[in-house]
């Protein structure tokens, strides 16, 4: 699977919808970007995905830090 944001070849399914067959969550291992497959084609299809938002390999290479996931309260 190919990577909207990064054209990243190696993002992965994460998991599926609890009713079968109506969606299937994907994640990059690159970029760390997360879709659903029932979401447009602008976040899904590496080609339709706005630029503005693009990620090269440079710009995650240059990434001073990785936001925290804030403690649950």
């Amino acid at each position: 699977m190919t990577c909207p944001r990064c054209r990243g070849t190696d993002a992965v399914a994460l998991t599926t919808s609890p009713v079968p067959g109506v969606f299937t969550v994907f994640r990059c291992p690159d970029c760390i970007f997360v879709w659903r497959s029932t979401e447009p084609r602008t976040m899904t299809d590496p080609d339709h995905y706005p630029p503005r938002f693009r990620l090269t390999a440079a710009d995650i290479a240059a990434a001073i830090e990785v936001p925290t996931i804030a403690p649950r309260r």
